[in-house]
């Protein structure tokens, strides 16, 4: 695991705090994030999943000097909110939050949506949407001068994606989330944001069948002919955090070599 000092060459978010949730391992959307926060000089809170997932997310943490770290399990009852008070009581504010998580039982995401049951919809709509929700509604009242809340879409929300299936569905669901809650609390000076990546070879990823050629096909249509990287996404949500974009609320950030204006 390679393990990135943070010098600080640039403080653009010094003294700014910000909630990172959904580092799994190096390799997860949120890591690129929360690397690109900390090289800005912002102080981080980070969660992990579970014991099983502690041991790859500790290390990070640990490199981004974070003086929060917490476990998060959206389903487990009460520690959504055990978070946001450890923030409330250690920093008094909150000027960012990103939300980098998302799930679907295994029988709801490998069929056909027409199929899917009711517990299999509620669980992702639960996790992949709902819990960003919850987020936003208990960092409102830290972001006292205004802040910036992130979600991860991706394009498979706009156009049917093979083997995306229901969780499509979920990041429609989303998307819509982000531009009403950015319409509500935009009075407030607080900006919300989907940032939609292009294919990129996370965990989560890899529970999605024939993902491999999805990435192939991103690549060599794209008119970048590049894939997107995890530190390609986190620099572009980095700049949505700063003063230069107050003015940018309540949109889809499309961050994949130009992947979605190709029919």
């Amino acid at each position: 695991m390679n393990i990135p000092v943070f010098p600080e060459t640039n403080v653009a978010l010094k003294g700014k705090k910000g909630l990172i949730v959904g580092i799994a391992n190096d390799q997860s959307i949120a890591w690129g994030c929360a690397k690109a926060f900390r090289a800005l000089g912002a102080d981080l809170a980070v969660t992990y999943l579970n014991e099983k997932a502690k041991k790859h997310v500790e290390p990070l943490a640990s490199a981004l000097e974070s003086p929060i770290f917490m476990p998060l399990d959206v389903m487990v009852e009460g520690e959504t909110e055990k978070v946001f008070e450890r923030i409330e009581k250690e920093w008094g504010q909150l000027d960012f939050l990103l939300h980098s998580i998302a799930f679907s039982p295994k029988g709801a995401l490998h069929g056909r949506v027409v199929d899917v049951d009711r517990e299999g919809f509620q669980k992702t709509m639960d996790v992949s949407c709902w819990s960003f929700m919850r987020m936003a509604h208990l960092a409102e009242p830290l972001m006292k001068n205004g802040g910036t809340i992130f979600t991860m879409t991706y394009y498979g929300s706009q156009m049917v994606v093979k083997n995306y299936n229901v969780m499509g569905v979920a990041k429609a669901a989303l998307e819509a989330a982000v531009r009403y809650i950015a319409a509500e609390l935009g009075p407030k000076g607080i900006r919300v944001h989907a940032i939609s990546p292009g294919p990129l070879a996370t965990r989560a990823a890899s529970g999605i069948p024939e993902f491999d050629e999805l990435m192939d096909k991103a690549q060599s249509q794209a008119p970048t002919r590049s894939l997107v990287s995890i530190d390609d996404v986190g620099k572009a949500t980095a700049f949505l955090a700063l003063d230069g974009a107050k003015l940018i609320t309540g949109s889809v950030l499309y961050i994949d070599g130009g992947y979605h204006i190709i029919d």
